[in-house]
């Protein structure tokens, strides 16, 4: 089976596809090479944030960037969200990337997003950080927000992934500042590097635990000690 072509490689920056008009740039094919897991991760973000959208419509996003071996999204929602939410999410991503929704780009200057974002506070925040220019937005279906990208072309490559916690972030790293929620997630080309990723990661956890509860037996020995 042939490889799809995802993305293109213009020096070191990575171009999707959808922006695209020099077909002689170096092809980034759907596979978990580093430049391919940087395009499958990022639509993830916004594939995840699209979930939370039709499950919780109030919700209000910030940044969803890619992190090493992962990613996450910063958002506001009334209601309050924990581990136990993460699968319900995650069904709805699925559902989301089963329907094969086009990824689409379009860009406006930054007054024109100033505006068309006038009601999302959060919006308006990651506007006043970027230079004055055009501004790029992604659309999928009947979710769009602003990004940088690159994307995948159609929510179909958005197979194989997981979230993995759910954490609190102060907006914009500023402790003086509202708590946001952070959904942190990971993704990859197949299910089988999926796998075995989280195998290594479910191992390492054990191995904490293990190391936590032998220093917790020495300490409790040490007090029993000096008691």
């Amino acid at each position: 089976m042939e490889k799809e072509v995802i993305a293109y490689l213009d020096n070191e920056t990575i171009i999707d596809s959808q922006s695209v008009k020099n077909t002689n740039l170096k092809e980034i094919y759907f596979d978990n090479s580093k430049e391919s897991l940087e395009v499958i991760r990022h639509s993830c973000a916004h594939l995840m944030a699209q979930a939370i959208k039709n499950l919780y419509p109030e919700a209000k996003f910030f940044v969803g960037p890619v992190i090493e071996d992962g990613f996450y999204y910063d958002f506001r929602v009334e209601s309050k969200i924990g581990e136990e939410d993460l699968v319900k999410i995650e069904k709805k991503m699925k559902e989301l990337a089963e329907a094969k929704i086009e990824i689409s780009k379009y860009e406006i200057t930054k007054n024109e997003a100033l505006a068309k974002f006038q009601n999302d506070d959060l919006k308006q925040e990651v506007l006043l950080r970027i230079p004055d220019g055009a501004v790029s937005i992604y659309k999928q279906g009947e979710f769009e927000d602003l990004c940088r990208g690159p994307h995948v072309p159609n929510t179909k490559f958005l197979r194989f992934f997981k979230l993995t916690r759910v954490a609190g972030a102060y907006l914009g790293g500023d402790e003086k500042r509202e708590m946001l929620t952070r959904i942190y997630g990971t993704a990859f080309a197949d299910k089988e590097s999926l796998k075995e990723y989280l195998t290594i990661i479910e191992e390492a956890k054990k191995r904490d635990h293990r190391k936590l509860g032998t220093e917790l037996k020495l300490f409790t020995f040490d007090d029993e000690i000096g008691g």
